[in-house]
This record gives structure tokens, C-alpha cells and sequence, in this order.
């Protein structure tokens, strides 16, 4: 979601009053209860216009919305798989429909990297990666990026060569978080996490001195497992394989100055295909702050190409664009 997106469904929250705000919140994933949470904190005045424009809005959508399915087990599953694609959504379907549980390890998406990172620091690897599969990619680079090297690259051949969790195996983990978060679990189907499209993503978030030092520690066990996970991956020197369309559909997404940030750090090559898909105008001011800009930090460049990357598969899940890994498949 987009900051405009945000501000609007802050609004509407806002304007929903604290109890009806608080029930809808209990439906929302964590990083997105933290992004509508600090939004709302620096909505400190907000129009009349503005807020009329929001409320007609949700409106009109909740009108056109208004249509019941006749099976909503059969919708969810639909709606879920053409989302996620079969292994993620039929773990999440199994969640949802079975009545599976695992709310020790779901728990830990609510928790800082830093408290993640020092709950599991002394955990075997393989347990390690088994609960980091279960987070999102961005958390999930944090909280490794908090370990010493060699931890670090231990979990991620893990993560990479990880095929699935039993029943038996995920309510262990569940037992082993329970020591210091009181949660245990159970499950009726194998989680198909892990492997090397996972490790790709979370690779993708660590920032290219991280992502040198984990390859070449995967390469020198298993030079088959690295070049794989290396064909997972879409970096950002690869968006120039973006079309025309595509890039335009990034553009509209990304802000002016986290644009300027990110090319600082950027080839030529890619500076001109961003050139290449905005107007005349547009393109001579973006050249124009380029050069007047001064000397940016190499982390606040590389944390401004990840969040373009993040844009960018958000928009390859929704289908608005198509993405090429460095390998012959399509990498969403």
C-alpha cells in the first residue's frame, strides 16, 4: 500500500471511532497494524474535503462489494492459491479452514528483529530456519543480521536446502518458543516453507556485503545450491529487465526522493531506463537533483533500492508487472 493508501484507510479507521477501529485492527497483520499505527500518529490535522473524499470512497467500494459468494471455504481457497500460488496458500488454508495452529511461531512476527534474533540465538540452526520461513523476508534478514557470521550463514544453507515441515516437527518448534512465550501447537499438514526461493528473498533484504559473504559460504559447500539461489534472485541492477509498462507502473509507486536516493547507487544503465519512462520534464528535473544532490550513505542507498524492490514485488503479486529472475522462470 502505497503513503497515499495508508492515509486514506487511516482515516477511515479514525473516523470509525476507537471501538469499531480497534476490531478491525484485530484482523491486520503486524506490519501492517505498525504502518497504519504511525500513520495515524502524524495525521495531526486532517481537512474536511479530505475526509468527505475518504468516507464517499469507502462507500462506493463497500456498495460494489455488497454481494455475498455462495461458498465462502471454496472462495477463500480460490482466492488464496491465485494469490500465493499452492504452497503457501495451502498452508495458510489449512490455518484457516482446519483449525491449525502454530501461534507460538506466528506470535514472533509481533516481536522486534532484535528480540527475535536474541530468543533463537542459541538454537541449533535447523530449528532457527524452520522459524524463520514462517516470517516475512524483510523481518526475517533482520533478525540474521543480528547473528555472528557464521551463525548467519549456517541458517541460510538451511533455509535454502529446507523441503517442507512434518506435523511433529513444526509442534516441537512451537514447544521449544513456548519456554519463553507459554505457546504450543499442533498441525495436521506438512508446511511447504523453505528452499530456495525463500532463501532468495531473504537474501534480497540483507544488503549487498551480506549477500557476497552468504553466497560464497553456500558456494563453497554446494556450488549447485548457490548458482540456484542466485537464479531466485531479483536484485536491483535487475530492473532493467523491467518492460516500458512495467517501469512506468514502478514509477507511479515510488516517491521523488527515495527515487534520487536509490539512483545514487544506481549503473547508468538503469539511471537511463528511468529516464527513458517519464516525461521531458520530469526527466530533466530527476537529472537535475541527481547532480545537485550530495554525497548519500551507502545504507541509506541500499535501504531505498530495498524498499523499491519491496514495491516491486508487491506490484508482481498483484500482476501489474512481470518479473525475470536471472534464471529462465518468472520470479514473483
Amino acid at each position: 500500500m502505497d503513503e497515499k493508501g495508508l492515509e486514506d484507510a487511516a482515516i477511515l479507521l479514525m473516523s470509525l471511532g476507537e471501538e469499531e477501529a480497534a476490531a478491525v485492527f484485530k484482523h491486520l497483520e503486524p506490519k501492517e497494524v505498525q504502518g497504519l499505527g504511525e500513520t495515524i500518529a502524524k495525521l495531526k490535522t486532517i481537512t474536511k474535503d479530505r475526509i468527505e473524499q475518504v468516507l464517499d470512497r469507502f462507500k462506493e467500494e463497500a456498495v460494489e462489494m455488497g454481494s455475498l459468494v455462495p461458498d465462502t471455504d471454496e472462495y477463500i481457497k480460490s482466492v488464496l492459491r491465485k494469490a500465493l500460488g499452492d504452497d503457501k496458500a495451502n498452508l495458510l488454508i489449512d490455518r484457516i479452514i482446519q483449525g491449525s495452529d502454530i501461534t507460538g511461531i506466528e506470535s514472533l512476527k509481533w516481536m522486534d528483529p532484535e528480540s527475535v534474533a536474541e530468543l533463537l540465538r542459541n538454537e541449533h540452526p535447523q530449528i532457527v530456519a524452520a522459524i524463520l520461513v514462517h516470517l516475512n523476508p524483510d523481518q526475517a534478514s533482520l533478525v540474521l543480521k543480528a547473528f555472528s557470521e557464521r551463525h548467519r550463514n549456517e541458517v541460510m544453507v538451511r533455509i535454502a536446502t529446507l523441503d517442507g515441515i512434518q506435523p511433529a516437527a513444526l509442534k516441537d518448534l512451537n514447544e521449544v518458543l513456548s519456554r519463553v512465550l507459554a505457546a504450543g501447537g499442533s498441525t495436521r499438514k506438512k508446511s511447504s516453507l523453505g528452499g530456495v526461493k525463500p532463501a532468495a528473498e531473504i537474501i534480497n533484504m540483507m544488503g549487498s556485503s551480506l549477500e557476497t559473504s552468504i553466497l560464497d559460504y553456500i558456494r563453497e559447500s554446494d556450488g549447485d545450491l548457490a548458482q540456484k539461489i542466485m537464479d531466485n534472485m531479483f536484485t536491483f541492477d535487475d530492473l532493467i529487465k523491467l518492460d516500458d509498462k512495467g517501469f512506468q507502473t514502478l514509477l507511479k509507486e515510488v516517491q521523488t526522493e527515495s527515487l534520487i536516493i536509490a539512483l545514487k547507487g544506481a549503473s547508468p544503465e538503469i539511471r537511463e531506463k528511468v529516464f527513458k519512462n517519464m516525461s521531458s520534464r520530469a526527466a530533466e528535473t530527476l537529472r537535475e537533483d541527481l547532480e545537485s544532490r550530495g554525497p548519500v550513505k551507502l545504507s541509506e542507498v541500499e535501504g531505498e533500492q530495498k524498499e523499491m524492490l519491496k514495491i516491486v514485488r508487491r506490484l508482481a503479486d498483484e500482476g501489474q508487472i512481470t518479473l525475470a529472475s536471472g534464471g529462465d522462470d518468472d520470479y514473483v
